[in-house]
């Protein structure tokens, strides 16, 4: 196992800036991983319950406020809250039809409610395809310098070959030990955005439907 604080104190200005970048994007992984497995089981644990007290409430106000309770995300908040937005009076959303009112802000409120999911899909996503590559730049500095410092002289040998090469091979393996944790939360978290996905799009429509139907009467 080779020694980081050798391997630290050999390496350059590059070298070193390269090793604290991987220390940056592996915190702000695993601080992600920590902070999204938290909130996506709340929010699973959270949501069957939550719609299904909504919908067998008697009145719209005691369903909303028993979604609001078990729905510790707030995922439904915002669906509730735009089937029921007043227009403004003479306003083209007024003057159109209701149930293409009612689309238009449900689709923008679910856009609201994703984007709250998803926060930190990007990073992890950037994080697994880049940290390998970074790794990877950091070992072909470390090589190129092993070099520089064998073209100037002195006698040939493995130990002036390997010690040098297995450091600078250190970074490959650091770029893959930040990427593959990344690149693994990422794809099982996206299944999990994917489900609820769904059931907040099946509530947007029962939503739309019921008020459709609520305004026709």
């Amino acid at each position: 196992m080779p020694d980081f604080i050798h391997v630290w104190s050999a390496t350059d200005v590059i070298g070193r800036t390269v090793a604290l970048l991987l220390l940056a994007m592996s915190v702000l992984s695993w601080s992600l991983i920590f902070w999204r497995s938290l909130t996506l089981w709340r929010a699973q644990s959270g949501l069957p319950p939550a719609l299904a007290a909504f919908w067998a409430a008697p009145t719209w106000e005691q369903g909303s406020t028993q979604a609001a309770q078990l729905d510790r995300e707030g995922l439904l908040a915002p669906l509730l809250q735009a089937s029921t937005a007043p227009q403004v009076q003479g306003s083209l959303a007024e003057q159109g039809p209701v149930d293409a009112r009612l689309t238009r802000q449900l689709r923008d409120a679910l856009h609201l409610s994703l984007r709250r999911l998803s926060f930190g899909q990007v990073a992890l996503a950037s994080i697994g395809a880049t940290a390998p590559f970074v790794g990877l730049f950091g070992t072909v500095w470390g090589i190129y310098q092993a070099l520089l410092d064998l073209g100037g002289g002195g006698a040939l040998s493995m130990d002036r070959i390997a010690g040098p090469v297995g450091e600078a091979l250190v970074m490959t393996a650091a770029g893959l030990a930040v990427a593959i944790p990344a690149v693994l939360a990422y794809n099982i978290f996206g299944k999990r955005v994917a489900a609820l996905e769904a059931e907040l799009e099946g509530f947007a429509h029962d939503l739309r439907e019921w008020q459709a139907a609520r305004a026709a009467r």
